[in-house]
């Protein structure tokens, strides 16, 4: 997976290991605050993602649903679902990162 990992984002971890520290344990923290299971989590964090146009937290949640155990058709619904709530042209742009990583998997 480090091969997704962008030049700006490991530099940081480099440059603050202990806010990076933090940060992980802020995630594990939250991973396992609820029921939701690691699949459930990462179809969420993508619908997340996708409402705020991050490209590159779309991306990786996307690799990280499919390694959780969710399915294409899974991940594109969560675009469509976007539509409603954060408009066409946001959910748009999500399925198409969505799919771009889709292909590359393939």
């Amino acid at each position: 997976m480090d091969e997704y990992l962008p030049e700006a984002y490991t530099s940081f971890r480099d440059d603050f290991p202990e806010v990076t520290a933090a940060l992980d344990a802020l995630g594990a923290a939250g991973d396992g605050a609820g029921p939701l299971d690691e699949r459930t989590q990462r179809l969420v964090k993508l619908g997340l993602a996708i409402g705020t146009e991050s490209e590159g937290a779309v991306r990786s949640n996307a690799r990280k649903a499919l390694a959780a155990g969710a399915s294409a058709s899974e991940l594109r619904h969560a675009a469509v679902l976007a539509i409603t709530t954060c408009g066409f042209p946001t959910a748009i742009a999500g399925l198409g990162w969505i799919d771009e990583v889709l292909r590359a998997e393939s």
